[in-house]
């Protein structure tokens, strides 16, 4: 019979050469000539993690502690587990004992990492200092510096980490891909943003949605080279199941429902999968506890659209609680949001397991996620379901993918009762459309001149004021096609960091329309840019993805849209907000149809001033009362719902 000794270096020998199946089996040999060894059960416990299977790893390596607690190795090990199982405080206070027990750059960078899982970023960096002094050449713990100091906003201390990551491993391609983030988000620095993010795909073409940020940096520049191209390459990748593209940006592409549910679940089930988490208990409310989570609570579109729907709330029925995940800034509108609810909890500093106990020790009953795969999202909290009812609404136009949402709130528009299978929450239909709108709160300054807002003294102003990443070849050559018919007109667009006006006149020219009727509006205060809204004369919308915000933001400042109904729901919001305005004739159903409106309006002064005459803001759009009590009957149809014991399932609002 073979010594437990000699088994014990024939399985590291196996283990060392990456034969694990092998190995293991040698482990169990030695185990069951002595089931108190350390070392195998330690073993056994290292090859379950190598193998995925993090239960058993943690259950092993527990035990090996057990038998001997001075182990650091073990112990570092141990707390590597628990770091990959999300338990980041436990895995800390592992970290710590193995550090007690020895100084280890594994501890110490393994340490770093889950004070950033728990949001603790000054210590987590502090820890991958620490890994540096004793390893000047862990390249790792210097990339996860340069993390940690772009989730604080450090941007330039972060650049230059990830300078010095490149330039000891040049082919880093997490760095260079982090970096191109920082140049674009940070910097507004286009060129430095694509070569980083173009290298690091060529570097690593299987980069789990770099196809989907290069083609985005590229369409918030309107660089369209090989547009098509690409664009059909990430659509056959969603459909195959692959990490091609972000849901966010994925919208502004494809028109398939079937896509865009598709590539949310890849996201969800890669990033935010569901956390095991221990249920509510079923309790009658005086007041139903409403935890609003956003990270916009400040002078941004959601909180613009919001702000009267919480001021408005029926208190006698509703109670308020504002989960800020950004910290709000000093802006009026901050000011005014911090007065509009009855407690403030703010998670912008914690990790999603403590922000979503939080969340579950305040209460909240209903938690609504009011930024879904947009902006500053945290899907990790909802994933841990720290409220017995989770909504997905109005940041994000379309399913999250995600099992742990129950509701998403609509309306007949955007989402029909056919297409309701794409949503993996349960449809809520409101009446008219789902679309909050603040009756009070949109100030308008002084207006301009056209001279002032650059404007020319005559003809007629296209305008359309979408991000630029919305912006498609396809709807590009609609409107110069409509400029082309429209003698003396001009196209009024929100300008974007360079090169973006340059491409623009450049494809311009390219449809045979002077570069220099294509106009751009600098950024500006949501007031200002109000007030110089109302020199245009029509809003052109676009597709795949319409004017959200931008659109009401029109309606508002008395400028017609016209849009065409888009076949799925980020594509249908103008259609929505046009029929609740009482404006259904500027809806149309084709491309032709659409420009034949566009010209017909620009050229028929009495038809433009017929359409003007009916847009008023007493609408039901602007009705903020109206719609509060839509989505209160919403909300108290889902609370009396849980509180039967009955799983989600959509309903309409009466």
């Amino acid at each position: 019979m073979t010594a437990p000794k000699d088994l014990f270096g024939q399985a590291s020998a196996l283990h060392r050469s990456g034969r694990l199946a092998e190995a293991e089996q040698v482990y169990r040999q030695v185990l069951a000539a002595d089931p108190a060894s350390f070392t195998a059960q330690h073993m056994l416990g290292v090859l379950a993690a190598q193998g995925g299977r993090l239960d058993e790893a943690l259950e092993r390596i527990a035990l090996a502690v057990t038998i001997n607690p001075g182990d650091a190795g073990a112990l570092i090990n141990l707390a590597n587990v628990l770091s990959l199982k999300g338990l980041f405080a436990e895995a800390v206070a592992h970290y710590d004992r193995a550090l007690a027990l020895r100084a280890d750059a594994d501890a110490l960078r393994g340490r770093g990492h889950a004070l950033q899982g728990m949001g603790r970023l000054m210590e987590a960096l502090a820890s991958y200092r620490q890994t540096l002094a004793l390893n000047p050449a862990d390249v790792q713990a210097l990339y996860k510096q340069g993390v940690v100091l772009g989730e604080m906003g450090r941007s330039d201390e972060a650049l230059a980490v990830y300078d010095r990551v490149l330039a000891m491993q040049p082919g880093h391609v997490e760095a260079l891909n982090n970096r191109g983030y920082i140049w674009w988000l940070h910097k507004q620095d286009h060129a430095h943003a694509i070569a980083d993010l173009e290298r690091a795909q060529a570097l690593a073409p299987d980069l789990p949605y770099g196809e989907g940020a290069v083609l985005h940096l590229k369409m918030y520049a309107a660089d369209w080279r090989d547009f098509e191209k690409s664009k059909a390459a990430l659509v056959q990748g969603v459909r195959a199941g692959r990490r091609m593209a972000r849901p966010f940006m994925f919208q502004a592409l494809s028109d398939n429902p079937a896509e865009l549910q598709a590539c949310a679940r890849i996201h969800a089930r890669d990033l935010h999968p569901p956390v095991a988490s221990a249920p509510h208990v079923r309790r009658p409310a005086s007041r139903i506890r409403l935890g609003y989570l956003s990270g916009e609570f400040r002078e941004q579109a959601t909180a613009i659209l919001m702000a009267g729907l919480y001021e408005r709330h029926d208190r006698a029925r509703f109670e308020l609680v504002a989960i800020d995940n950004a910290s709000a800034d000093a802006s009026a509108m901050s000011a005014r949001l911090k007065q509009a609810f009855d407690r403030w909890i703010d998670i912008g500093g914690l990790g999603d397991a403590d922000a979503a106990a939080s969340i579950r020790a305040a209460g909240i009953d209903i938690l609504i996620n009011l930024n879904g795969w947009f902006g500053k999202h945290r899907m990790g909290v909802f994933a841990r379901r720290p409220a017995p009812i989770q909504v997905n609404y109005l940041g994000f136009p379309g399913t999250l993918g995600a099992p742990y949402m129950d509701y998403i709130i609509a309306d007949r528009v955007v989402i029909p009762g056919d297409e309701q299978r794409f949503y993996d929450e349960a449809v809520v239909t409101l009446p008219g459309s789902y679309q909050v709108n603040d009756d009070r709160g949109r100030e308008i300054a002084a207006a301009p001149t056209r001279r002032e807002a650059g404007l020319p003294e005559r003809g007629f102003v296209f305008c359309n004021f979408n991000q630029s990443y919305k912006l498609t070849p396809d709807t590009f050559a609609r409107w110069m096609r409509i400029l082309k018919r429209v003698d003396g007109s001009v196209l009024w667009l929100l300008d974007a960091v360079p090169p973006f006006a340059q491409n623009i006149r450049a494809q311009a020219e390219n449809h045979g329309v002077a570069g220099e009727r294509i106009l751009f509006a600098p950024d500006r205060s949501p007031a200002q840019h109000l007030a110089r809204l109302s020199l245009a004369d029509l809003f052109l919308d676009g597709l795949p993805y319409n004017a959200h915000t931008t659109a009401s933001d029109a309606l508002w400042a008395g400028v017609p849209l016209i849009t065409q109904r888009g076949s799925a729901f980020p594509g249908r919001v103008a259609t929505s907000l046009l029929q609740a305005a009482g404006l259904p004739e500027l809806v149309t159903e084709s491309g032709e149809a659409y420009e034949t409106l566009a010209v017909t309006l620009a050229t028929d002064p009495a038809a433009l001033a017929a359409i003007k005459q009916k847009l008023t803001r007493q609408c039901p759009l602007f009705d903020t009362d109206l719609f509060r009590r839509r989505i209160e009957s919403a909300y108290e149809m889902m609370w009396q719902r849980w509180l039967a014991g009955e799983q989600p399932k959509g309903f309409s609002v009466p």
